[in-house]
């Protein structure tokens, strides 16, 4: 039997004090809190939208496609039960889905699985979301169920098909002050200039610089990735000294369009530059493929370094994100790509990497780097320490496998300890669900509101200190950190 049982019916309700501390002092003090909160807009200086949501503001079609399997989360926790991703809507590579019928499973199918399984997301963040976004957006009020999967798929498909759920208006709905994609530094921005350009948009969406595919070259398309880049930027980049101005050229553009940050996935055991005639010719050798595995290690860490410098130089926010092996199955990722929930984390290490890096931009007032882990025990012993002492530095919101209550209130207790609470940069949504995003901060706002909560409780704080500092997480750290 399914972790979902097979019972009838539940009323699905959102408990006003989900989240929030069981004590009733505490509880009456989250509250307090969590209203100053509440009112405040949303920012969202980290995610993974596409503009053109925006641009086009058609309506969503399919319930499946939006909610399942365009969510990672859920895709990966649903193919833990032993859902093959074909069935949950997951596209080949070669836009082929072997699901035995000949063909892709349409939505009603795909929500079956969801309401079949939904017992597997119990106690997940995915689970929180999900049912925020049914309850709130949708008007469901039947909890997910084999008896209820085809009432709740019709219902979200109606209010689907009304404008209050195009994108333009759930930005409006949401309170959304500011959004940011993640591009490549391979884009032309085309959308984001027609997005700018439309008198009827007046919304706030910025680019994010994202240059990991061609500073990493370890991928066998790198020399074609360096290629296209002089072409975008209009410079030679066969040699290093044109590779770098290409870059600096492409930060110039994403800037010029509003970007005010750069966002940073390449796993680097060191930051130490290589000399210059080093780089040139490690560069040289990159580009024809004959470079060694420890080759492509010093680039990617001089590369690292090279971001800081330029960050130095344009202001732009540095974001580092690692700790994380990406397409985890080789045979998985052949078949049917990146983003379909098999990424997995892996112990991280901050303080000897950094250590060049930060011994050259660490307290330089003209550098923001914000580090994020999906590696715990880095808060206390690594990021927390690190944080507290260099001026560049400021601590990310839990990401990925963190993203949730509790190991929210985990780096609370670790980083408010050692860093301090200012130090941090405040939340994050770094979604890809343009439907989650007020599920998400909803959550990450009553994660803090019960910390704040205990620290007035044991009298380390005043309630006037604990609301405003919520008021900083919630909106004017990430505001001011990431200069939206």
């Amino acid at each position: 039997m399914s972790a979902a049982g097979t019972g009838g019916a539940r009323p699905l309700r959102l408990h006003p004090d989900r989240l929030l501390p069981t004590g009733a002092e505490e509880r009456s003090v989250a509250r307090e809190i969590l209203a100053a909160m509440s009112a405040l807009p949303l920012v969202s200086p980290h995610g993974h939208l596409d503009a053109r949501l925006f641009l086009d503001d058609a309506p969503f079609a399919d319930p499946s496609h939006l909610l399942v399997t365009s969510d990672h989360y859920v895709v990966r926790l649903l193919h833990s039960q032993g859902v093959a991703l074909s069935d949950l809507g997951v596209a080949r590579v070669d836009d082929q889905v072997d699901n035995g019928v000949g063909g892709r499973p349409d939505g009603r199918a795909i929500w079956h699985h969801l309401c079949r399984h939904w017992g597997a997301l119990a106690g997940t963040p995915s689970r929180l979301w999900l049912e925020h976004e049914l309850h709130e957006l949708f008007g469901v009020r039947e909890v997910p169920s084999r008896a209820t999967a085809d009432s709740t798929y019709d219902t979200v498909a109606r209010a689907l098909a009304t404008d209050a759920l195009r994108p333009r208006a759930l930005y409006r709905r949401f309170g959304l002050e500011v959004l940011t994609t993640t591009d490549s530094p391979l884009d032309d921005l085309a959308v984001h200039d027609a997005l700018a350009a439309d008198p009827s948009w007046t919304g706030r969406i910025l680019p994010t610089f994202r240059p990991d595919e061609v500073v990493d070259p370890a991928p066998a398309s790198f020399a074609a990735k360096v290629a296209r880049l002089g072409e975008v930027a209009g410079i030679d980049t066969s040699g290093y000294a044109g590779y770098v101005a290409a870059l600096e050229s492409r930060r110039e553009a994403f800037a010029a369009r509003g970007a005010t940050a750069t966002d940073h996935g390449v796993p680097v055991r060191s930051t130490e530059r290589l000399g210059a005639s080093a780089v040139e010719a490690v560069f040289s050798r990159l580009l024809a493929g004959t470079a060694t595995p420890a080759e492509q290690e010093a680039f990617r860490g001089h590369m690292l370094d090279e971001m800081a410098r330029m960050a130095c130089d344009d202001g732009l926010v540095m974001q580092l994100h690692v700790g994380v092996v990406r397409d985890y199955d080789p045979a998985t990722h052949a078949r049917y790509g990146s983003d379909v929930g098999q990424d997995f984390s892996v112990a991280t290490e901050y303080t000897t990497t950094l250590r060049p890096l930060l011994s050259r931009y660490g307290d330089s007032a003209a550098l923001t780097l914000v580090l994020y882990t999906v590696d715990e025990t880095v808060y206390s012993r690594e990021i927390g320490p690190l944080v507290s002492y260099f001026p560049a530095l400021r601590a990310g919101a839990p990401w990925w496998f963190l993203d949730a209550p509790d190991a929210m209130g985990r780096a609370f207790d670790a980083l408010g300890e050692t860093a301090g609470i200012a130090n941090m940069a405040g939340f994050v949504d770094d979604t890809r669900s343009l439907c989650g995003i007020g599920a998400r901060h909803d959550v990450a706002r009553r994660a803090a509101a019960g910390y704040l909560a205990r620290l007035v409780c044991e009298h380390r704080l005043e309630i006037e200190e604990a609301t405003e500092l919520g008021r900083g997480f919630a909106y004017d750290r990430p505001k001011a950190i990431f200069k939206v």
